[in-house]
C-alpha cells in the first residue's frame, strides 16, 4: 500500500473532504447492488490519493463525483450479473450530477465575456435601452418612462440592439464574408446610430 504524501493529504482535506456529505447524499439515492456508500467513498479517496498529480484539477468537487461514478462503473463492469435495477441506476448517475464540468464552466465564461464585449460595443443609446430591458428586466413602458422617450423608440432601439447581436453572433462572431459585407456594415452602423 502506497503512503499518501502530506501534501496530498492536505489537498484532500482542504478541497475534497468538505464535499463528502454532498457526495454521500448523492450516492445514497443511487444504490448499487453489492456496493455500499462507505466503500464507494473509501475507494474514491484511495483513487484521489494515488492519482499522480492533482495540479490540473480545477473543480475538486466535480472531480470527486466523477471519481465516485468511475468507482461504480468499474464495479458494474466487473460484476458477472448486472441487474435491471443497476442499469436504471446508471442512467440516474449519469444525469444526477448537475455540477457543470470545468470545461463547460470555461466555455460559459468565455461566452459571457463575448456577450459583455458585444453589449459594451453598442452605441450608447442602444446599450442603455438593452441594459434596462434585458439585464434589469424593466418593461418597455418602464424604460420609456425612465428615459422620457416614446415606447416606439424603445421598441426600435431594442430591435436594433438585437440586430447588432445577431450580426455579431449569428456568424459565430466572425465577420461576414463576401462583397456585400462592406455595404452591410455601413447600413448596420448607420442604422445603429439613427433613432
Amino acid at each position: 500500500m502506497t503512503r499518501v504524501s502530506d501534501e496530498r493529504a492536505r489537498w484532500l482535506a482542504r478541497h475534497v473532504l468538505p464535499h463528502e456529505p454532498a457526495l454521500r447524499a448523492w450516492l445514497k439515492g443511487r444504490r448499487v447492488a453489492d456496493l455500499e456508500v462507505d466503500d464507494i467513498v473509501q475507494e474514491t479517496y484511495a483513487r484521489l490519493a494515488s492519482t499522480e498529480s492533482v495540479a490540473g484539477v480545477r473543480n475538486p468537487r466535480t472531480y470527486a463525483f466523477q471519481t465516485a461514478y468511475s468507482v461504480i462503473m468499474t464495479h458494474l463492469r466487473r460484476s458477472r450479473v448486472v441487474s435491471i435495477r443497476a442499469v436504471a441506476d446508471i442512467d440516474q448517475l449519469a444525469a444526477a450530477d448537475d455540477v457543470p464540468s470545468p470545461e463547460a464552466e470555461t466555455v460559459d465564461r468565455d461566452e459571457l465575456h463575448h456577450l459583455a464585449a458585444a453589449i459594451a460595443a453598442m452605441p450608447d443609446k442602444l446599450r442603455v435601452v438593452f441594459r434596462l430591458r434585458r439585464i434589469e428586466g424593466l418593461s418597455q413602458r418602464q424604460v420609456a418612462e425612465r428615459l422620457g422617450l416614446p415606447e416606439s423608440t424603445i421598441e426600435k432601439r431594442m430591435a436594433r440592439s438585437f440586430r447588432l447581436l445577431m450580426d455579431r453572433f449569428g456568424r459565430g462572431g466572425k465577420a461576414e464574408a463576401g462583397a456585400s459585407s462592406r455595404s452591410r456594415t455601413k447600413v448596420s452602423k448607420a442604422d445603429a446610430q439613427a433613432d
